[in-house]
């Protein structure tokens, strides 16, 4: 395998881990935060506050992580195909304009025989 890409992918998978690290941390203080607003609460009570809170936000954070990465290989296609589309394109028009100007040189030195 290619050492450059193996190397992007193993940074991406660490920056990958950090951030989903650093997003259930938010999670866990958003709870910390939550109970902190209920001082009524026991000891046992606000752990599984914490617990239940911390698990909600974390699948909540999965679900639009998943949703934004699938939304985001929709997009890679639709731009690779507008981008193979675009390329088609332009060689055509390339084809079409150097066959326009190769044809407007040969036309005089045609007619000056």
């Amino acid at each position: 395998m290619n050492p450059e890409k193996e190397s992007a992918r193993g940074l991406a998978q660490v920056e990958g881990y950090l951030l989903w690290n650093a997003e259930v941390d938010k999670a866990r203080r958003q709870a910390r935060r939550f109970t902190d607003e209920l001082p009524w609460l026991t000891t046992a009570q606000r752990d599984d506050v914490e617990r239940v809170y911390t698990a909600d936000r974390v699948e909540a954070g999965r679900e639009t992580l998943t949703r934004i990465a699938g939304r985001a290989l929709e997009l890679r296609g639709e731009y690779a195909a507008r981008y193979d589309r675009l390329r088609t394109r332009c060689v055509a028009a390339s084809v079409l304009f150097a066959c326009v100007a190769g044809g407007a040189c040969a036309v005089p030195a045609l007619l000056s025989r």
